[in-house]
């Protein structure tokens, strides 16, 4: 194994995966940035970083999870991180269900938690060669209560938190993996979506003991905790602000 962690991260050309990146790069761990489409900005990201390369691939196709693990081991050997942050929503009110239809519940299980599980088995046999392999699963609050940006997006969290514990108790001792439930997050997803991001900031600000919606930075710290926790496994840390006690 190479003395220097590698990590690589999906979905990280911009947002939350692109602050884990920097946030892993500034701890000494080479990186790979990932996306599926962004490349001008994922190669821009590798080429920032000390010790980084890029690959394009999609998670949520079998073939590309699997070239995007083994172009991370061509680059450098081996893996020792995976964060599987690539992910997928519809902007749907949760009170429309006729809007959630099969194509929108396809195409985000697709990506958040299939996408997961792609990447996850392609990269399981490289991390049980690290002495400090890890997983770290991007999920979110609306897991466990009933809000998100759709039904379906909750849904697909729910199941990825449950998935992060099994894989935890049939990948332990080698592998430890974990997951984060980020709270509301100012991220390039909003700017889609702008009136829903005005209305939720302003709720979350008046409602939250920390008084502000989380930064892509307030994530990728507790990435780089979950990195280096060699005692935590099968864990779902909430990353809100304090909003899931009062």
């Amino acid at each position: 194994m190479s003395e220097r962690r590698v990590a690589l991260i999906t979905g990280s050309s911009s947002g939350i995966g692109a602050a884990v990146a920097r946030r892993l790069a500034a701890d000494g761990i080479r990186i790979v940035v990932n996306s599926a489409r962004s490349a001008v900005a994922g190669k821009e990201l590798a080429a920032e970083l000390p010790d980084a390369v890029y690959v394009q691939g999609d998670v949520a196709d079998p073939a590309d999870a699997r070239r995007i693990v083994q172009s991370a081991v061509d680059a450098y050997g081996s893996l020792d991180i995976l964060v599987n942050n690539a992910g997928a929503t519809r902007f749907i009110p949760l009170d429309d269900v006729q809007a959630a239809d099969a194509a929108a519940w396809r195409g985000i299980f697709d990506v958040n938690l299939f996408g997961v599980w792609q990447l996850t088995t392609a990269a399981v046999p490289h991390l049980q060669q690290s002495d400090a392999a890890v997983i770290v699963n991007i999920s979110s609050v609306s897991a466990t209560r009933a809000l998100g940006s759709s039904i379906p997006y909750a849904v697909s969290k729910a199941a990825l938190n449950h998935l992060t514990r099994l894989l935890a108790t049939q990948l332990g001792p080698r592998i430890r993996v974990n997951a984060i439930a980020p709270g509301l997050i100012d991220t390039p997803w909003y700017d889609e979506a702008e009136q829903v991001w005005e209305t939720s900031r302003d709720w979350v600000t008046a409602n939250t003991p920390l008084r502000r919606v989380g930064s892509p930075e307030d994530v990728a710290e507790a990435v780089h905790y979950l990195t280096k926790a060699a005692y935590t496994t099968g864990d779902v840390l909430t990353v809100d602000g304090g909003r899931h006690v009062v």
